[in-house]
């Protein structure tokens, strides 16, 4: 019977060292490496494909991201972000919800 609960309180003992150890690396996550995260992350409007715009644009499928191409194609290089808003089917809502992922470099 001792063999048991020395056996089970060992058991308790390692496994919350354990979540104590993960849960202090998570936090421990430097800045620079979040910000390099959301760097790469940053889809340019100016270069990036149809499949690319479609994939990694939130509200943004095969038919807007054709449009977004095509009007590039059309128009040139876009100047700003913002300029997103003269494609047809891009409204302000979903120019807002990917602003922190879109870059015109």
């Amino acid at each position: 019977m001792r063999k048991y609960i020395i056996n089970s309180l060992m058991a308790a003992v390692l496994s919350v060292s354990s979540v104590v150890a993960i849960a202090a690396e998570s936090k421990a996550a430097p800045s620079a490496q979040l910000v390099a995260s959301i760097e790469q992350s940053a889809v340019n409007i100016n270069s990036a494909d149809m499949e690319t715009l479609a994939r990694e644009l939130n509200g943004v499928g095969s038919a807007k991201a054709r449009a977004i191409v095509e009007y590039r194609e059309a128009n040139g290089a876009f100047a700003s972000i913002d300029e997103l808003l003269e494609v047809k089917g891009i409204g302000m809502a979903i120019l807002e919800k990917n602003r922190n992922k879109l870059s015109v470099k």
